[in-house]
């Protein structure tokens, strides 16, 4: 038996495949001064980390650190180039903000680098390469004590990157000695970097790269259904199941048995990690398999037609409600459950996984296989990974980050109306779900609520004023009555009292 560390070190580290080129979806432009301008920009390459404004631009002025950024403690923004002013003190002014930092690559990680020219204040980072390309030849000098590269150097996330938020490139050197030569002879260098998604029709195409027991995307898979369903057939959603092929990652032996004890399914062929790093026991790596095949039939049978889904994302749901525990992950009662509270055809689905290859015997399983595929081609490395028209969107997987990056990638004059109306909304799955933008709404329920107790108000004083006047009119009615009444009164008194019979009256002489 093989220890769980070991095991899951061979299935990540044993291949690795030439990942396709990805789409360009940035820019990169002088405009000052106009010798360093090019039609077309220049060529560049994209941090794996930070948050890029898609659909979006950054151009200010740069400055030149002179300086790698490794240690925060002694970065000095009142250095570098061009050459400033200075203040009563004689001492230069400091970088004024926002602008862009070109630092030198090396020592220490691209992160760390961004990551403190993002503390100082940068809005965006160029790392001037210090390494020619050797498919370049003599269009580039290396500097003193460095060969050429076979290879182009990768921006990659040393795996802390999920605070940066400001854009970062790699420039190669042969173009970024010119522009350290103009920024070092204190000439003033204005730079833009610019982002945009392919977008070659009115439908994006949109992927998520994850596992089952993926944390970071479990609240993108419970929040982003309303948004699916509102974007319809202009939006294509795939999910995609990251697993690893067990015959190169030297699962399966000669003899065709299965060398990675519970990681893998299919005598070898199809793993995962274990995601408790425990091979003995809780979920294991063939539990993770199985239930990717099983949401990617869900998929084949509810959301192929449509892109939308919404069987599939409400099974995410409910089984993530249900069944996310090592006691239920496998649990047959518990994933039968999880498909009837989201009108799931468990018979067609465990049809679909038979017919598919199933995961016991050693065969291929055209589902399984069909992941392996995708993943080379889309290069994906890092879990999890989101693609908005074939191009990975940087920082966290966030619902307005998803949704901003869609509506970015229509065609001009193609954009959906739910994109124009809650793109550019503090709350765009608020805005979704009540089908308006919250902010504005509220100012117009406000203005109907204050109208509303204002004619109250006026009905209130009117009512008022109304009874006031009966009560008055009502006074001045019994007031004249009782005048009446008064008068009238004394003279039934002297009536009585003139035909009273006098003692005189009735004596006869």
């Amino acid at each position: 038996m093989i220890n769980a560390a070991i095991a899951s070190a061979v299935l990540v580290g044993s291949y690795c495949g030439a990942p396709v080129q990805a789409v360009t979806s940035s820019k990169l432009n002088f405009h000052v001064p106009k010798t360093l301008f090019k039609s077309g920009g220049y060529e560049h390459r994209e941090a794996l980390f930070g948050i890029p404004p898609y659909g979006g631009s950054i151009a200010q002025n740069m400055y030149y650190a002179s300086d790698t950024l490794c240690d925060f403690n002694s970065i000095d923004t009142h250095a570098g180039f061009p050459i400033r002013a200075k203040d009563d003190e004689g001492i230069m002014l400091p970088w004024q903000s926002p602008y862009i930092l070109m630092l030198d690559r090396g020592g220490c990680t691209f992160v760390q680098k961004v990551r403190n020219a993002q503390r100082v204040g940068a809005a965006g980072v160029i790392i001037a390469d210090n390494t020619c390309l050797c498919s370049v030849g003599d269009q580039c000098t290396s500097d003193p004590g460095h060969d050429c590269e076979e290879r182009e150097p990768i921006m990659a996330d040393d795996g802390s990157g999920s605070d940066i938020s400001i854009p970062s490139f790699l420039m190669f050197k042969q173009d970024a000695d010119q522009v350290k030569a103009e920024v070092e002879a204190n000439h003033p260098v204005r730079i833009e970097m610019t982002w945009a998604l392919p977008n070659p029709d009115d439908r994006v195409e949109y992927e998520l790269w994850t596992t089952p027991t993926d944390v970071v995307s479990r609240d993108f898979q419970k929040d982003f259904k309303e948004a699916a369903v509102a974007l319809g057939k202009r939006a294509y959603f795939t999910p995609q199941m990251y697993i690893y092929d067990g015959i190169r990652s030297g699962c399966q032996g000669v003899d065709g048995e299965n060398d990675c004890y519970n990681l893998c399914t299919n005598n070898g062929r199809y793993c995962a990690t274990d995601p408790d790093n425990d091979l003995d026991r809780g979920i294991s790596g063939a539990d993770v398999v199985r239930e990717s095949l099983r949401r990617i039939c869900i998929w084949d049978k509810y959301g192929q037609d449509d892109g939308v889904g919404v069987p599939w994302w409400d099974y995410v749901n409910e089984f993530m409600f249900r069944c996310n525990t090592e006691e239920f992950f496998s649990s047959k009662q518990c994933i039968s459950d999880s498909m009837g509270h989201a009108n799931v055809d468990a018979k067609a689905i465990e049809q679909c996984i038979a017919d598919s290859g199933g995961l016991e015997e050693d065969v291929d399983n055209k589902f399984m296989e069909q992941q392996l595929l995708s993943k080379d081609k889309s290069g994906v490395v890092i879990l999890p990974a989101m693609y908005i028209n074939r191009v990975s969107i940087r920082g966290s997987l966030e619902f307005p980050v998803v949704f901003k990056a869609i509506c970015a990638g229509y065609a001009s004059g193609t954009t959906p109306a739910v994109c124009d109306m809650c793109a550019a909304c503090s709350d765009q799955k608020m805005c979704i779900t009540n089908g308006f933008c919250g902010s504005k709404k509220m100012q117009e329920s406000v203005s109907t609520m204050n109208m509303a107790y204002a004619m109250m108000g006026l009905a209130f004083v009117f009512g008022l004023f109304s009874y006031i006047q009966h009560r008055r009119y009502q006074s001045q009615m019994q007031a004249q009555v009782k005048g009446i009444i008064a008068e009238y009164m004394p003279l039934e008194s002297d009536q009585i009292q003139n035909t009273a019979v006098s003692e005189e009256d009735g004596e006869f002489t």
